[in-house]
């Protein structure tokens, strides 16, 4: 599709178009497939855990993170990984997709625009998520390669907090976007400096810090987690309530 303006969506991918964590679905997946251990995977969880709850930017915590996200792919060759994330899509990450927020990065294809997924995960993976759903592209925490085969160390930082916004401005200078044309969706606080970013933030599955903010901003707000809680509750019932209503109704004679 041709491009109409130099506008772009920027989304954050965990929790925001993802319900869960991409990178412990990737860590998951791996397990499940002998690529390391249990205890492994239990101090990537942990670091995991650590890392979202503390929501912040120590760059001890953050540090700490960084390593445990790339330690466990390291030795494996980036072939492998690849045919692992795409497994990992279909079992884990596309069953977990907000319909809401892929219908929001679709309404700004559709309107000729560049959707992007900027996020702390993996480049790889990220790029797979982006290709699957048909968007543009993806920014996303690149491990080093020798030879093909992972170390297990970062190419550069983690794409956290500052990072996110620094990485789409020269994103933005490359392409030629105008930020204060374009618009970034997050669930975190973490992510404000994303959403300060350009013309059009908006919060979707806001953390407490967020929503507060997006209010006291006037940002917009997209709770997605309310709808489906209220249609796993009520869609029973409605669709009985619904049925006896038909059932009731006097036909026209």
């Amino acid at each position: 599709m041709a491009l109409t303006s130099k506008r772009a969506a920027f989304f954050d991918v965990d929790n925001t178009l993802v319900r869960g964590s991409t990178l412990y679905f990737l860590g998951r997946g791996m397990y499940q497939r002998g690529f390391f251990t249990k205890a492994d995977i239990s101090r990537f969880v942990v670091a995991n855990i650590r890392f979202r709850m503390t929501g912040t930017e120590k760059a001890d915590v953050i540090q700490k993170f960084q390593n445990a996200a790339t330690d466990f792919i390291g030795g494996h060759s980036v072939a492998d990984i690849k045919k692992i994330g795409e497994e990992i899509y279909d079992e884990f990450v596309s069953p977990k997709l907000w319909q809401g927020t892929f219908e929001i990065a679709q309404s700004h294809l559709d309107k000729g625009e560049e959707v992007w997924l900027v996020t702390a995960a993996p480049q790889d993976m990220a790029n797979i998520i982006a290709q699957r759903l048909g968007l543009t592209g993806a920014l996303g925490s690149k491990a080093h390669i020798e030879n093909g085969i992972y170390t297990g160390t970062l190419d550069g930082k983690l794409l956290h907090g500052i990072e996110k916004a620094i990485a789409i401005q020269e994103l933005a200078r490359v392409h030629g976007f105008n930020l204060e044309d374009c618009y970034s969706y997050s669930d975190s606080h973490n992510d404000i400096p994303l959403l300060q970013a350009v013309g059009h933030p908006c919060a979707i599955n806001p953390d407490a810090i967020l929503k507060i903010r997006a209010m006291a901003e006037g940002w917009p707000i997209h709770d997605f987690r309310r709808a489906r809680f209220i249609n796993r509750l009520l869609g029973p019932a409605v669709s009985r309530l619904a049925a006896l209503a038909t059932l009731l109704t006097p036909r026209k004679r």
